[in-house]
């Protein structure tokens, strides 16, 4: 088959670091612009890997607050007494190992911007703390007694149905409220137009930039691949498939054989020739989260903050999942 042309004549727009060219991504950039001019608190939603974490950074850079501090946590990678001593800070003596005070993200983050992203894990016991910063932008370090001012624009991110969440009881109503004044749903990479293309080749060249392999070309079986995947993890997914490409692969052209296995999977089965048939084990939903483990361990070098991150799950349910598979 005849490889793709290189990539063709696209004028992406760049906007704080997301590049596009989809008219949904166009529209969403306009209202971050709008949201950006107030202090209202921002909930954005989005899968894993669609850039919630730049669109927040994007309103910070479209707000007043832009001269000050953009500080971001992610509520699934703490247990809940070190994401308390994180956003709040502690005292010297406060817990086992507190050696010296130490300040938290809202006292950093003061004048400025917090990112809460994964806020659907925020543990119960500090949905009140965090509530009682929004309504008074006051708060007390862990094991202080002296109150201490924050004056922070909240935005947060989940990619679970916060309305759910208060259904089963696991988050608070009234913190809901005052988390999503506005709500921003940023689109799935399958669902911006033209944007699969655009990113491929943005990708492309900026790995191309970093010398090494040079890639001109993909190969027709390729992109038809890529076009037909559901990309799951979205621009992350498809920024780490490229990078595995790069580094894996030879030549100008960028060949199927070099995507993740679930990308041309289907495509062996469809163009193999006729043969008898081997039997094989159908995986088990067992086998296959065992997999996605070793595969996440393997992609972060064992970080258990970034295997969580990967797998869009909370840290607890990581290490539950760990422990079920005898990898911990």
């Amino acid at each position: 088959m005849e490889p793709r042309v290189r990539h063709p004549d696209l004028s992406p727009t760049t906007f704080h670091g997301m590049v596009t060219v989809a008219p949904q991504m166009l529209r969403l950039f306009e209202l971050i612009r709008r949201a950006g001019r107030s202090d209202a608190t921002v909930l954005v939603r989005g899968e894993s890997g669609t850039g919630k974490e730049l669109v927040a950074s994007a309103l910070h850079a479209c707000s007043p607050r832009s001269g000050h501090a953009f500080q971001a946590v992610n509520c699934a990678t703490f247990t809940s007494e070190l994401l308390a001593s994180e956003l709040f800070g502690h005292v010297r003596g406060a817990f086992t190992g507190a050696i010296r005070d130490r300040k938290g993200l809202l006292s950093l983050a003061h004048r400025g911007t917090l990112f809460l992203d994964e806020v659907a894990e925020l543990p119960i016991d500090l949905q009140a703390r965090l509530l009682r910063v929004i309504q008074l932008k006051r708060f007390t370090p862990v094991g202080g007694t002296v109150e201490e001012e924050s004056d922070v624009r909240i935005v947060s991110a989940t990619n679970a149905a916060l309305r759910a969440q208060v259904a089963d009881g696991r988050f608070r109503e009234d913190l809901m409220y005052r988390l999503r004044v506005v709500t921003l749903y940023l689109p799935r990479l399958v669902e911006r137009t033209g944007d699969l293309e655009a990113l491929t080749w943005h990708f492309i060249d900026a790995f191309n930039a970093e010398g090494g392999r040079m890639v001109h070309a993909i190969a027709a079986d390729a992109w038809e691949a890529m076009e037909a995947y559901a990309w799951p993890g979205n621009i992350r997914e498809l920024r780490n498939n490229l990078e595995a490409a790069f580094v894996l692969g030879e030549g100008p052209v960028l060949q199927l054989d070099e995507l993740a296995p679930e990308l041309h999977a289907r495509t062996h089965t469809e163009e193999s020739p006729a043969a008898e048939p081997i039997a094989m084990p159908t995986p088990t939903l067992q086998d296959l989260e065992r997999e996605e483990l070793v595969e996440a361990y393997r992609t972060t070098g064992g970080h258990r903050g970034k295997m969580a991150e990967r797998l869009g799950i909370s840290r607890p349910t990581l290490y539950r999942r760990l422990k079920k598979h005898g990898l911990t």
